[in-house]
Order: structure tokens, then C-alpha cells, then sequence
């Protein structure tokens, strides 16, 4: 295909031009290499490369200015703010940093347009005055100040452009104005230097008139790319700019204007794709390259046009593997490589000066793909050891020296990593360097296998380098909060730029590296309103009509501008797919952009428009089914000697897939770190106190004065038994200490509660505390032993009767432990696992011939202590009017006896997969 570049060289060269002796000026660099590419197309001898440039270049030339980055204009503006302006009356740097950011921008866009400085500075100034509070008599000192500060505007851009120009330096619109200042200069120094300007289209103030005045002394040529259906159309924003430049130029009314191209009428394959989300964009292009890379479409003359860049990664990750040929015109964004969350990780652990770091702060560093190497030493893996510690003693809080005693081997890199920076700025920057080059000195020991790692780390270094630079230079990053920012900010700047044959395969590009670009096949992504085009923003101190009466860009003229890019794109394509989000994302999305409706209603190209859903299969909920292998049954076998608990039966009954984890595969719950006392540990804390209590007492009636002998011992008991448990972790404040405070009252309640049992004349015998049982049950279908063991929280005779006593912290209700048919004790874990526990400890102190019947068996609940002692009860019918058998009698055992048998009958019948139940 003929691109717009290729037609450029050949009317030149119709027209006897000697390419070599050109200067061409293009809207990018990019666009450049391109006009390099075709110029052997044109040129059929050896000629000298004519100087090609981009207007960027152009400019910089004239004005021999050098262009700085946002971040040290930021710097260079803080130093003309701060001698301008009081020091009591001086934002820190900060906050200045913030506003400076929008002024910068506005500064810009005067020098840009050339607008008197002088002028819309004082009149904004006179807009703050009438809009605020300045009509009142007694001006307060806010007022006064926010007034002053708009009466230095004018003041604020001379000593700062002045400041600039000394050092040869400046921000893009300054370059443009002092440009143009010295054109008059360049022109008479290159009286016929030939210039070729082509592809633009919105021109500010500044390239107007550069562009005018060398044609107008004809040392130059322009050549637009516009189309007939859009200049015709005074509607048309893809022309707008155009429009404007033909009318008004002088030098259109003596020479033609060109050009003006039919490409756009002619046939197009247009689709437009609907597809939900952006990853389904990005799987969607993914899937419709490997559609047109099977239908032997070559990929050579096809570009993906990337409207939100932020899809770069996801469509990276979604280009078929057969593509072997590849260009990406963007950078990937130094901010989504791994290095930058280990710093943003350093930066706010280290914000807040602190003596101990949260431990989640700790793991999330030492396990970062970048540290965990370096704390692998002579074998020992230390950041393992650091997290099993941590999660062992239940650590919330670590300084640097109890870390150091974890990893002693590793204390260099836990010194990089957790010595406190102290607010001191040049002992972050200098512990950050320290800390890229030990990951470089190790990333060099397998330096072939680590080269991208290697880059990364050396982007980095530049960047820390320059943070040094900056500090070091201008002395206004004072604490470890503002050396964030501007590590963030010079971050969001840089990118790591890829590296390849720019022009061969497929093309993946942001929409302005697009500009005078032509290509057969384009797919463009996020085609939404808020993105294609941008829509309205105004991130600016100048006012929307202020901007119309001086001339200066609105989101109307941005409008304009993204409608010709977009629509330029489509002039000399063939095969087109515009692909939009058809769901909102967060602030954006969900609405097809104004260009697809504006495609439609133009009637001019026939629009294959379809919703395109990912495919969903329905998944049938399987339950998970584990086939009783002949190991398998090994294993159960052997867990059936060592014993079963009745926590373990009871485990079996709620699901036996967890039954199997448990008991068979040996799986632990994973022990995290308690910031809040759990549940479990709270159980624990009073089940030993208790035991701490009361073993003592076994074989004694308790009495009065005993118990109230145990009260005093509340606090000092309790407090043991939390460091037992508890660990390291902090029980003086917050949660734990109400956690702390609940499991004292659990005592003291559960104390009061026996004394009341004492004063009111009944008579207990404490016989057994955590009384451990083990016997042998025999099963006359199964040809190997089985065991039942348990550990029963205490026994005791209360007025004569033995009671089984189960300690519960949490909540039971007396209807928990009755049942009313002996079968559903082993189906209904919820209703009925508290009854089976119970009686399973009876059972088995009966047949260890530690009691004898009949006995009662119950819970005692210190959430609802005032029930007292819950006794298991057999019920003759429904109902709350039901006769109840509290007794534990031979029969009540011989029936509970029956289903226990059959549950492990169950358990071990080789026959009967562990099925999962539905939860």
C-alpha cells in the first residue's frame, strides 16, 4: 500500500527536490525511521541521508535551549518560589509540589500560544479578587494571603523562566517561545536551508508561526493528510485544526494546499467488537491476531493501536506464541516491574520513623523475589526461618535486633533492609543503593540466566542516582515523606523501553505514536467515551472562558485532536477492528466512545458491530471423592490402632474429605500470626487455667475457702497461659486486652458459679481433671484392632452422682446435647456433635472401668453459664413438652455403642470412597 510518507518523497522528488539537502520535520520520532524506510522506495542511488527531525528537535534547535525533566523543573521552580516569598508564609516543599505541578502546566500553555504573560496573569488575579471574599471590609490573614499569592503569579513565572534561561535550560513551552524569538536569527543564518514539514495537525501559537514565517520565505514546505469527506464537513472535527490553517494562513491564498486525499471513501472491512472488561479486550486482540495470522494475512503492515496504554502488559501477554515478529513503541512503565513494589514497600515501612515494623511489612519484604535470595545463605534459608519464627511466637511487632538474632548470618542484608533511616534523607537514598547493588552482585553470579533482572536493576540505579543528583543539588527534599514523592513521581515517568527491529512484524503502539503512520490491518483497543476521545478535564488554575478569550486549548480542541487521530488512522486501512469495554470500570467504560456512533451514522462504510462474551462454560459442583486405594486403607488401619478421637469422628461426620486431610494426608491448619487472640487460644488459656485449678484438688470435696483461694490466683494464672499460648504477642492493648479481660471474668464467672453450687449445700468431688482415655473397642466385622482415645476436661460426683463434664467457651444451648433418634447422632454434625462427644467420653471411662453407671454427661458453658451444667438428654418424642432421660444408663450406652461401630465400620470399610459432603 501507498502510505502518506511514501507520496510526500514522491511529489518531491516530481518536483526536482534534492532529498538530501532536505530538513524533514515529522510530528514524532518515530514517524521519522518510518520516512527513513521508504526513502530507498523514492531514492534509486546512493544518496547522503537528508536530516530528518522531529518538531521537538526543531525547536530545541532554535532555541538552544536544553528540555528538563518535570521532576527537576519542580526543584527549579521551588528555588524562584522560595526567594520570592516570606518565609513564614513558605509551603513546605511538598505541599508546593502539588499546586507547582498545574502552574507548570498552565506556564507551559502561555509560552506555547505566545500569550502576553503580563496580561492573563493580571487578570487572573482581578477573577480571584471579585470572586472571593474581597468585598468584605476586614480582610482575615486567609484571605489575604490566598490574594497575595495570585498577585505573584506574574512575578513567580518572570524569576523562574529567568532563572531557567541563565542555566540554558527550560520546559517545553518556554523552549517554543524563545524559539520563536530567534527565528529571525535562524532564518537569516540559513538563508536557503530547504524545510519539509508533514503529518501535522493541531499547531499551537509557537509552530503557527515558526512553520508560517519559513514558508513564507519560502524555505519550506508543508504537506497536510487530511481527507475530502472531513474538510467538506464543517462538522467534522477530525478537520478541524485543518480547516482553520487553510482559511487563514496568507500563504494558502497564493499557494496550493495539499494535501487533500479520497482515501477514506474507499471500501473498508469495519467490525466492532463489544467486549466486557479489559482483560477481555486484551484476550479478545490476542485471539483475533491468531485469526489473521491463520488466514495467512501477513502481520508486517498491521498495528494494534493501544487507546488505555495502561493494556500494554495484558496484550503482551496475549499475543499467540506463533508471532515471531514484534515492535512495541512504548516503554514498559518502570512502575509495574517487580523491583518497584520492594521499594514501595521500603518507602512505608520506613515513612513513620518506628523502632518495631509491623510483621506483615517484614514478610512482605523478605519474601520479595528480589531479598529472598540474598537471605539464602550457607544453606540456610533465613527468610523461611524469619517467617516460621514470626508465625511460631506469634510476632506482631519486630524491631531490627530481633531479627537480626533470627537471621544472624544474614544480618547485612537485614541491616539494608530494617535499619531505621531516621528522617534522614541521605541515609535512605544511600541504604536503597547499597541495597540494588548487593542484588546486582548477586544476580551476577548467573549473569546469562539474569539479564533481564540485571536491566531492571539498573534502571533502578539510574534512578536513585538522580534522586542523589537532585538532592544533593537543590536541598529541598527534607524528609522521608517527600523523598516518596518524588521517588513516586520521578517513577511514573520512566519506562524501560524494549528493545527490537522497529520495523518489522507487528506493531504495538499508543495512539500518538501513530501520528502519520499507515498500516492495511489496525486494531484499536478501549474505543470508550473517557478514553477515545479523553473527555472534559480542566487540571488547570486558568479559568474555561479565559481560555476561549486568550485563544488557549479546551477539551473542545482536545476532542479535535483525538478525533483526528483516530480517524486518520482509518484513511488508508483496508481491514479495521474497533474494540470497546462494554462494562464500567471503575470510572471508565461502558459507554462505546462518539467515534463508533459517528462511524455509524455517516452511512459512508457498512459497520460489522457485535458483543463478543467470553466463552463460560457451565461447571457442574462436583464433589471432591477419594478412592480407598489398598494404601489408602493401610494408612486407616493404622490410624485406627493409634486411636480415634472424638473430635476426629465428629470431623468424619461434618465432612470426611476433612477427615481425610486430616487423619490420612497429616494436613495442619497453617499457623498464622495472631494480631487478635483467636478463639481457640482464648479455650486453651481457660481450659489450663482450670486444670491448673482443679488437678490439684483431685480426690477432695471442694469447698468455700478453696475456691475462693483459687480467685486470687485469677490474674497470675491467666496472664501464664496467654504468654504460653499467646507467645510474643501483645496483650496490654486494644482487642487482646478485652480478650485478656473476658478470659479472667470466664474464670472468675465459672468460680462464682461453683461456690453458689457450694453455699446452696450440694456436695462435688472433684475425681479426675483432663483425665486421658485409651481403650480398645471390638469390631467383630474388622480384623485388626481399634482404639477410641480422649482426653475428658473433668469428672466429678456432685451429691452422689458422677458427672462427665466438657468445657465449652463458646455458646451451647441445652437443646445442642439432647437427641431424639439414636441414628441421626451420626448424620447431623451440626445439631448433634457436642451430644456425640459427651457420650463418647462416657463410653470410654465406662469400659476403662473408671465409673460406673448410671452416670450424667453434659457441658458446661461459659457463655451461658447461668444454664449451669447442660446434661445430655434422651427424648421420647418432639417437642419441648418431650419426656427427657438424662441418666446415662447400660442401655444408653449399648445404643450409642451400636452407632459409634457403625460410624468406624464406615470410616474403614474399604468399599466406601471419602465423599465430600455439601457445606
Amino acid at each position: 500500500m501507498a502510505t502518506f510518507i511514501f507520496d510526500v518523497l514522491k511529489d518531491l522528488q516530481n518536483n526536482n527536490t534534492n532529498l538530501s539537502q532536505v530538513t524533514f520535520i515529522l510530528p514524532s520520532k518515530r514517524a521519522g525511521l518510518f520516512l527513513k524506510h521508504e526513502l530507498p522506495k523514492v531514492i534509486q542511488q546512493t544518496v547522503f541521508s537528508p536530516q530528518i527531525n522531529s518538531i521537538e528537535e526543531f525547536v530545541q534547535e532554535l532555541s538552544q535551549l536544553k528540555p528538563v525533566p518535570n521532576t527537576e523543573l519542580i526543584f527549579e521552580f521551588y528555588d524562584a518560589y522560595a526567594q520570592l516569598t516570606k518565609k513564614e508564609n513558605l509551603d513546605s516543599f511538598e505541599s508546593f509540589s502539588k499546586w507547582a505541578q498545574i502552574l507548570l502546566q498552565d506556564f507551559n500553555e502561555i509560552d506555547r500560544y505566545l500569550i502576553p504573560q503580563e496580561n492573563i496573569f493580571n487578570y487572573l488575579s482581578a477573577i480571584q479578587d471579585l470572586n472571593h471574599w474581597s468585598l468584605e471590609e476586614q480582610k482575615t490573614d486567609f484571605v489575604k494571603n490566598y490574594l497575595a499569592f495570585w498577585n505573584k503569579l506574574y512575578n513567580y513565572y518572570t524569576h523562574f523562566t529567568e532563572q531557567l534561561l541563565n542555566k540554558k535550560i527550560g520546559y517545553q513551552g518556554l523552549i517554543y517561545r524563545e524559539a520563536v524569538e530567534n527565528l529571525e536569527s535562524y532564518i537569516q543564518s540559513n538563508p536557503k536551508k530547504q524545510h519539509v514539514f508533514l503529518g501535522f495537525n493541531a499547531l499551537n501559537t509557537s509552530e503557527e508561526t515558526i512553520i508560517q514565517e519559513l514558508l513564507q520565505n519560502n524555505l519550506a514546505k508543508i504537506y497536510w493528510d487530511i481527507d475530502k469527506v472531513f474538510l467538506d464537513n464543517e462538522k467534522h472535527d477530525a478537520a478541524w485544526f485543518t480547516r482553520q490553517h487553510k482559511a487563514h494562513w496568507k500563504y494558502f491564498k497564493n499557494n496550493p494546499f495539499k494535501w487533500i486525499t479520497s482515501h477514506y471513501s474507499k471500501e473498508k472491512n469495519i467490525s466492532v467488537f463489544g467486549v466486557p472488561k479489559n482483560i477481555g479486550q486484551a484476550k479478545y486482540i490476542g485471539s483475533l491476531l491468531n485469526t489473521l495470522q491463520k488466514d495467512n494475512q501477513s502481520l508486517q503492515n498491521t498495528a494494534v493501536i493501544l487507546g488505555d496504554e495502561d493494556l500494554l502488559v495484558p496484550v503482551l501477554n496475549s499475543i499467540p506464541l506463533s508471532i515471531n515478529a514484534l515492535n512495541i513503541t512504548m516503554g514498559f512503565p518502570l512502575k509495574s516491574i517487580p523491583l518497584a513494589s520492594l521499594f514501595e514497600a521500603l518507602f512505608h515501612l520506613h515513612k513513620t520513623p518506628s523502632n518495631a515494623f509491623y510483621y506483615k511489612d517484614v514478610i512482605n519484604i523478605i519474601s520479595h523475589q528480589f531479598i529472598r535470595p540474598l537471605l539464602y545463605i550457607e544453606n540456610i534459608d533465613y527468610a523461611s526461618k524469619l517467617i516460621e519464627t514470626i508465625n511460631n511466637n506469634n510476632h506482631v511487632y519486630l524491631n531490627k535486633d530481633r531479627l537480626r538474632d533470627i537471621a544472624d548470618k544474614a544480618g547485612d542484608v537485614i541491616d539494608l533492609l530494617f535499619s531505621s533511616w531516621e528522617t534522614s534523607v541521605k541515609t535512605a537514598l544511600g541504604n536503597c543503593s547499597k541495597l540494588i547493588l548487593a542484588i546486582k552482585n548477586y544476580l551476577d553470579i548467573e549473569k546469562a540466566s539474569n539479564l533481564l533482572s540485571l536491566e531492571y536493576i539498573f534502571r533502578f540505579n539510574e534512578l536513585f542516582n538522580e534522586l542523589n543528583r537532585l538532592n544533593s543539588e537543590y536541598h529541598h527534599i527534607k524528609d522521608i515523606s517527600t523523598l516518596h514523592g518524588v521517588y513516586k513521581e520521578l517513577l511514573s515517568t520512566e519506562n524501560l523501553d524494549f528493545q527490537g527491529e522497529p520495523l518489522e512484524g507487528l506493531q504495538v503502539m499508543g495512539m500518538l505514536e501513530s501520528r502519520v503512520l499507515d498500516f492495511e490491518t489496525i486494531i484499536i483497543s478501549s474505543v470508550n467515551e473517557g478514553v477515545l476521545p479523553a473527555g472534559k478535564s480542566n487540571n488547570s488554575f486558568i479559568p474555561f472562558d479565559v481560555k476561549i478569550e486568550n485563544n488557549l486549548p479546551t477539551y473542545k480542541e482536545k476532542d479535535a485532536v483525538y478525533t483526528y487521530h483516530f480517524y486518520r488512522l482509518l484513511q488508508r486501512a483496508k481491514n479495521i477492528f474497533i474494540i470497546y469495554n462494554t462494562e464500567a470500570d471503575v470510572l471508565t467504560g461502558g459507554e462505546k466512545s462518539r467515534f463508533i456512533t459517528q462511524l455509524e451514522l455517516e452511512g459512508i462504510h457498512h459497520l460489522n458491530h457485535q458483543i463478543i462474551a467470553p466463552q463460560a462454560p457451565i461447571i457442574e459442583p462436583i464433589l471432591n471423592v477419594v478412592k480407598k486405594t489398598e494404601a489408602l486403607q493401610k494408612q486407616l488401619i493404622k490410624v485406627a490402632q493409634e486411636g480415634f478421637s472424638p473430635s476426629s469422628l465428629t470431623n468424619y461426620i461434618r465432612n470426611p474429605i476433612d477427615f481425610y486431610y486430616q487423619k490420612i494426608l497429616k494436613i495442619k491448619d497453617h499457623d498464622d500470626v495472631e494480631e487478635t487472640v483467636a478463639a481457640n487460644t482464648l479455650g486453651t488459656v481457660v481450659h489450663n487455667t482450670l486444670e491448673d485449678f482443679y488437678k490439684p484438688l483431685t480426690g477432695q470435696f471442694l469447698t468455700v475457702e478453696i475456691l475462693n483461694n483459687l480467685k486470687s490466683n485469677i490474674e497470675e494464672r491467666v496472664t501464664f497461659h496467654f504468654k504460653n499460648e499467646y507467645k510474643e504477642g501483645d496483650i496490654t492493648k486494644g482487642k487482646n486486652l478485652i480478650i485478656f479481660e473476658i478470659a479472667k471474668r470466664y474464670v472468675s464467672n465459672f468460680l462464682n458459679l461453683e461456690l453458689k453450687t457450694i453455699r446452696d449445700g450440694n456436695e462435688i468431688k472433684i475425681i479426675a481433671i483432663e483425665a486421658d482415655n485409651a481403650i480398645s473397642i471390638h469390631i467383630p466385622e474388622l480384623d485388626f484392632p481399634v482404639k477410641i482415645k480422649g482426653k475428658v476436661d473433668r469428672v466429678d460426683e456432685c451429691n452422689g452422682m458422677i458427672r462427665i463434664i466438657d468445657y465449652k467457651t463458646g455458646n451451647v444451648q441445652q437443646n445442642q446435647v439432647e437427641i431424639l433418634n439414636w441414628e441421626d447422632l451420626t448424620k447431623d454434625y451440626k445439631k448433634y456433635s457436642k451430644s456425640f462427644q459427651i457420650l463418647s467420653y462416657a463410653y470410654m471411662m465406662q469400659l476403662s472401668k473408671e465409673i460406673k453407671l448410671p452416670v450424667e454427661a453434659g457441658i458446661i458453658s461459659f457463655k451461658n453459664l447461668g444454664a449451669g451444667f447442660l446434661k445430655f438428654a434422651k427424648k421420647d418424642k418432639p417437642g419441648s413438652y418431650a419426656k427427657k432421660h438424662t441418666l446415662i444408663t447400660q442401655e444408653t450406652m449399648d445404643m450409642f455403642s451400636v452407632e459409634l461401630k457403625n460410624l468406624i465400620l464406615e470410616i474403614c470399610n474399604p468399599k466406601e470412597d471419602f465423599i465430600e459432603k455439601e457445606l
